[in-house]
């Protein structure tokens, strides 16, 4: 947009003023389209178990992917890239850190046996992807298109699985709702649900602009890569609906909606979000790849481990605060090594 570029010509501060509003045009754009799908959903007879499994699921990832659409579109491939190991980082580290010492966090069966393991293969096949050279002649390491595929190979898993497992089990699918999604919006008529879904993707879209565009400017301005700036602000922002959620959980001591949004988002993050990013255009490795993706790994195995390890299968407070401990670590260091 040739509006934007103008207005980031005025000065850094712009560009940071270009951020947050992008962000709330972010935010708001996901509440608004699924708030709208939803109702649009309701009237035509289909259930809150599929439109919570697919309206709703889709629309907490919908900033990640409009953040990584219109990078990939710009050519911004490591800010697609850390947008997302960031925000699954920030997920797991910050979010559940802060969300378990507020109150401590009760797993479900389900995400101790399926959701966590496959949170920590989406991290471990990102680390492989970036880490080994292909060996179908693609001469870049990083995610390209065969290693996007496969993901979304795996994202076909996931949703058969979930929809599975919630069909059997309607008493522990965690369709409530969660403040970001609204499933509560029979009432509603058309042509207002048809009204929020434009006006839902009309901020998505200038969100994401505002966001990739002003990223990229204080990034040059600054002369810091496009990685870090991928890896704090924009993966912070676009992972805030999870943190409003996640801590508003913590201290009505509902958590266990908490833990199942976070790790449903990290798995819509790597398998559908980068996957497809990838089909679109490969994803080059850049300096430092290595670390974020185990990072991203090691956070789901340190959840895991955590609800593994007590008789309660919670993610009790001392464990918030290693995981609050890790992010801190994390981020000295790579922020000291740019």
């Amino acid at each position: 947009m040739d509006i934007i570029n103008s207005l980031l010509a005025y000065g850094w501060w712009v560009a940071a003023i270009c951020i947050v509003v992008g962000f709330v045009a972010l935010v708001k754009g996901a509440d608004w389209l699924v708030d709208g799908a939803s109702a649009v959903a309701k009237r035509f007879g289909i259930s809150d178990l599929v439109i919570g499994l697919t309206v709703v699921a889709f629309g907490t990832s919908m900033p990640e992917f409009v953040v990584n659409m219109v990078s990939v579109a710009e050519g911004s491939t490591d800010l697609a890239i850390t947008n997302i190991l960031g925000s699954n980082i920030i997920n797991t580290l910050v979010i559940l850190g802060l969300t378990a010492l507020v109150y401590p966090i009760v797993s479900q069966k389900r995400s101790r046996d399926f959701d966590i393991p496959m949170s920590i293969i989406a991290g471990v096949l990102v680390f492989a992807a970036v880490s080994v050279q292909s060996p179908w002649g693609e001469t870049e390491r990083g995610v390209g298109r065969l290693a996007g595929i496969g993901l979304l190979a795996m994202f076909g898993y996931f949703l058969y699985n979930t929809f599975r497992h919630a069909k059997d089990h309607p008493d522990e699918s965690g369709l409530v709702d969660d403040g970001v999604s609204g499933l509560v919006v029979s009432g509603m008529s058309v042509g207002k649900a048809v009204l929020l879904m434009v006006v839902g993707i009309a901020g998505l879209v200038i969100g994401g602009e505002l966001i990739v565009k002003s990223a990229v400017d204080i990034a040059t301005r600054m002369g810091v890569s496009e990685a870090v700036i991928g890896l704090t602000v924009v993966a912070l922002g676009t992972s805030l609906p999870e943190l409003a959620t996640s801590v508003m959980a913590a201290f009505k001591k509902n958590c266990d909606i908490a833990l199942g949004n976070v790790i449903g988002s990290n798995i819509f993050n790597v398998f559908f979000v980068l996957a497809t990013s990838a089909v679109i255009h490969p994803l080059p490795a850049y300096e430092g790849i290595e670390l974020d993706a185990w990072v991203a790994a090691i956070g789901s195995i340190v959840v895991w481990l955590a609800v593994k390890t007590n008789k309660e299968r919670k993610i009790k407070r001392w464990a918030g605060g290693l995981l609050l401990l890790i992010y801190a670590s994390y981020l000295t260091y790579r922020l000291m090594n740019v």
